[in-house]
């Protein structure tokens, strides 16, 4: 008696099917909203574009620091809210305080998480950078 997946191999088919390569149609349909389809040739479809968000200048970025411990399992942490601007530029920010202080960290969702209880370090280095914060 034989596999059923090598029988299958053997007349040329596969256990799983195929993928097909994405054409540039596919992707352009995807990518609409609004409407499904439309029998009017000259529709013009709107297309959905991610939003950009500009980068305020530093003295306008209204950040807030606070202490959390909840939900770490114990550990204190440092987060940062408030930011207005690109995740690029979110990212570039962590980057700079993290080896600035000598700390891990991350910046998820729209905040920047630094590990321990660092607030009054961290503040001196948004006001040294030209961030208007609070504690």
């Amino acid at each position: 008696m034989t596999d059923w997946k090598t029988a299958l191999a053997a007349l040329g088919g596969t256990d799983q099917p195929e993928s097909k390569p994405q054409d540039s149609k596919d992707i352009a349909r995807r990518k609409r909203t609004g409407v499904v389809y439309s029998t009017n040739p000259d529709y013009a479809y709107e297309q959905d574009e991610p939003d950009v968000a500009d980068t305020l200048p530093n003295h306008q970025q209204p950040l807030r620091l606070a202490m959390e411990r909840a939900g770490r399992g114990g550990k204190t942490a440092t987060i940062i809210r408030g930011f207005v601007g690109s995740d690029d530029d979110l990212k570039a920010l962590c980057k700079l305080l993290k080896q600035r202080c000598g700390l891990g960290g991350s910046a998820k969702d729209g905040e920047i998480i630094i590990q321990g209880d660092h607030r009054q370090r961290l503040l001196d280095l948004l006001k040294a950078q030209g961030y208007t914060s609070a504690r």
